[in-house]
């Protein structure tokens, strides 16, 4: 829970906020001229621009010398987790700021799931417009949400707020192909990947690239089961991309699971319910599951996504444990 001390300063108009910018995300990138000259009419806000592992650290250690209290992200997914990251490793979640994302990635699954839709230059406008504005300000929008805490041993811990496995990996490898030259974002570019995805599963082939991941879980008795699954997803998110709302759980828990089993049973007939919101009408037994919890342990050798980053998983480590942290606290424009 942020501190009341950050709403206060938000409300009174002496936040002390900072911005970082991620330049060479999707929507950033097509509009990088224009966002440089608004954010050069902005001098009162600290601003950072982040490319590589050594910026991200740089900006978040000088944000929290600086005691900022709004922070403002530019960039897509794979910015704010790489932001969350070092926020979650070097801070107290009392003593964080309160996040705003402007979407300016390839893909922007959690600005969207707050309701921040729109081209990062026209939001930053309105957001100079807002800072404009005689204090006090209005009352701010905050939404909280849970995140992720990924954990292996002998690794460092991820934080995020979208886990993947199976085809969903594998689409995100392919999105670093030469395909994504093309210049194509958002829900386009989503689309592209989740068709291809879907067309190498169609043909049957069994390059590796379509494999499914194989998954060993264990029970609460202990018991073990390993199964091969064309993907898992593992979300904190309410929505994902183009609106999908692929889990039907109703245990009152804040982690989303589905697990898709491979050879599901009228897969092709199920990909609508799975997309629009509707797979409680699919059943465990054709090999759909989905529930809600605050943690659960896979144990497998394979690649897996967080927020459109990539990392391995390996059994030699031990179980893959995925649990609940945060809330943390967004401001929506």
């Amino acid at each position: 829970m942020v501190a009341p001390s950050r709403i206060h300063s938000l409300e009174t108009g002496t936040a002390r906020i900072g911005l970082i910018l991620n330049p060479l995300g999707g929507k950033a990138r097509k509009r990088h001229h224009v966002i440089k000259q608004i954010l050069a009419g902005m001098p009162d806000i600290h601003q950072w621009e982040v490319s590589n592992a050594s910026d991200f650290d740089t900006s978040v250690k000088a944000l929290i010398q600086a005691k900022i209290d709004w922070l403002i992200i530019l960039g897509g997914d794979g910015t704010l987790q790489g932001i969350l990251n070092r926020l979650f490793a070097w801070l107290p979640s009392e003593q964080w700021p309160v996040l705003t994302i402007i979407p300016g990635g390839t893909t922007n699954m959690t600005a969207l799931d707050l309701g921040i839709r729109g081209k990062p230059d026209h939001i930053l406008r309105r957001l100079k417009h807002y800072l404009q504005q005689s204090a006090p300000h209005p009352a701010p929008l905050l939404v909280e949400r849970p995140v992720l805490c990924i954990e292996q041993t002998g690794r460092e811990k991820v934080y995020g707020m979208f886990f993947g496995l199976g085809l969903i990996a594998r689409g995100v490898k392919f999105s670093r192909s030469p395909i994504k030259q093309i210049g194509i974002t958002g829900d386009i570019f989503t689309t592209l990947i989740v068709l291809r995805s879907l067309l190498g599963t169609f043909l049957g082939r069994p390059h590796p690239e379509w494999a499914p991941v194989q998954i060993a879980t264990v029970n609460e008795r202990g018991e073990r089961h390993e199964e091969n699954y064309l993907f898992v997803l593992v979300s904190a998110l309410e929505q994902l991309l183009m609106g999908i709302r692929p889990y039907w759980g109703h245990e009152p828990a804040p982690l989303h699971v589905t697990f898709v089993r491979q050879h599901s049973k009228k897969f092709w007939c199920s990909i609508w319910p799975l997309i629009a919101g509707r797979g409680h009408s699919l059943k465990k037994e054709h090999g759909y599951v989905s529930y809600n919890t605050k943690m659960l342990e896979l144990l497998l050798d394979d690649e897996y996504i967080v927020d459109g980053e990539l990392f391995h998983a390996s059994r030699q480590y031990g179980p893959l444990h995925i649990s609940v942290s945060g809330p943390i606290t967004f401001l929506v424009l």
